[in-house]
């Protein structure tokens, strides 16, 4: 077992092809980029200490784990948990955390075969253990790999997101007929809004994206987090590069109004799942939020046979948009008795109540006829 001084120092080759079926966001170049941009590094906070496992000289296991001295960031939110340690005299941060930071999205955080998975969570725990830190945070990680955490004594945490399933749409209209009436009206008096407004908006792909978008989709970004007083997470330097590391993964929604772009939101494609990243807008515009953070995305996914379209964390407003609720997870391992304790009975009934409001959600679907999930 074994500690990397950021993914720089871990092989790409060996990295990815134990990342093969995790996706996008576990791939060397995303996380590489993250760091490279100074974006998921020491100095804001996130410290990355890729853990790895070895067999024979090769790569057997690795997880891109951060010591965090934070909570931004995560969407699995333990601001509660934080405090209450400050109150009792102690100290919470640092803190292991294993996810692809900033990034909402689940998918294999153990990467490897056969005993790696369990290798790297044991050394998860005795690296809190060995540190005296306060606790280690798996966030959105597979359902398999939920139960394995599970079953080894880790806390288990549900929350829910919100994605569109694509159920075989012929086009946008065929979408909005399995709509009720009322949700169906609604959409498009939304989408009429935008468009009595001027406004236009054209889907780039990959190479269709050049540096001019990229800047101005940076300063609509960087603008939103000015409205609302708070930091981006991303910086200019990360989208400088990611049009050129992410390549065709990536998919541009500008808004325009007579020719000028005004707005614009960031998606990335993989395999058949559109993800939902970030807007940002230079004008008001009444619904434009809706247009280019869901609209448009549903409709590209449509066009492309896309089965899947996550248009990020939270927002329940999105259920009246074609959204359904979806069941996420985390895993923690909390090193204090008393804590853990607490924490546990806080979780128990935190998971039923959230299974409860699923539930009520679907009972509130957009569509004409729906049936609760899994």
């Amino acid at each position: 077992m074994q500690l990397a001084d950021g993914l720089g120092a871990v092989s790409r080759e060996e990295w990815d092809s134990l990342a093969a079926n995790a996706g996008l966001f576990m791939r060397h170049d995303w996380l590489a980029l993250l760091e490279e941009s100074g974006c998921a590094v020491a100095e804001t906070g996130w410290q990355p200490l890729p853990l790895q496992t070895f067999s024979a000289d090769h790569l057997a296991g690795a997880a891109p784990l951060y010591l965090k001295r934070h909570s931004r960031g995560e969407y699995v939110f333990d601001w509660a948990w934080a405090e209450a340690w400050q109150r009792a005299g102690l100290d919470y941060y640092p803190k292991l955390l294993l996810a692809s930071p900033f990034t909402p999205v689940a998918g294999r955080r153990l990467l490897g075969q056969g005993e790696a998975p369990a290798m790297l969570m044991n050394g998860m725990r005795q690296l809190v253990e060995e540190h005296s830190l306060s606790s280690a945070h798996v966030l959105f990680p597979a359902e398999d790999e939920l139960a394995m955490l599970a079953e080894a004594g880790w806390l288990v945490r549900h929350g829910v997101q919100f994605h569109w399933l694509n159920q075989g749409y012929a086009d946008m209209d065929a979408f909005l007929a399995s709509l009720t009436r009322d949700k169906r009206k609604k959409i498009r008096q939304e989408r009429r809004k935008v468009a009595d407004a001027g406004i236009t908006v054209r889907a780039l792909r990959g190479a269709e994206i050049g540096p001019a978008d990229w800047r101005f989709f940076e300063r609509c970004y960087r603008q939103t987090y000015l409205e609302h007083l708070s930091t981006p997470y991303l910086n200019a330097a990360f989208f400088e590069a990611v049009g050129v590391r992410m390549g065709e993964h990536n998919v541009l929604f500008i808004a325009s109004r007579h020719g000028h772009p005004i707005a614009a939101s960031w998606c990335l494609r993989d395999g058949n799942v559109l993800y939902g990243r970030y807007w940002g807008a230079l004008e008001t515009v009444d619904c434009l939020h809706f247009e280019l953070c869901y609209y448009a995305g549903i409709d590209y996914a449509i066009r492309e046979g896309l089965t899947c379209f996550e248009g990020g964390a939270q927002g329940e407003h999105k259920l009246a948009r074609g959204f359904q609720p979806v069941r996420t997870g985390s895993a923690h391992w909390i090193a204090e008795p008393r804590f853990r304790a607490a924490i546990a009975d806080w979780l128990a009934r935190e998971r039923q109540a959230v299974g409860d409001y699923r539930e009520q959600l679907f009972l509130h679907s957009a569509y004409k006829t729906s049936c609760a999930g899994g």
